[in-house]
């Protein structure tokens, strides 16, 4: 339930992110752009913040094997 959390908490921050560079950046076309900016930004945000995530926990996982395999030195 955590990681469920944690991942719907970065996806709303990366794309609340997206959402504003992309629409600043669109603002300074015209209005219409600056919504279509803002639209985008927070889909393309949304999706790095996902595809991150996902990232972050297959490392852990992946450090978390490698080191219970390990043996420790005596």
């Amino acid at each position: 339930m955590r990681s469920r959390i944690k991942t719907a908490v970065n996806r709303a921050k990366y794309a609340a992110i997206g959402a504003a560079i992309g629409a600043a950046v669109g603002g300074l076309v015209s209005r219409n752009a600056a919504s279509t900016g803002g639209a985008v930004g927070g889909l393309a945000g949304a999706t790095i913040g996902e595809t991150r995530t996902s990232a972050e926990s297959t490392y852990t996982e992946l450090r978390e094997t490698l080191q219970s395999e390990v043996p420790a030195d005596d």
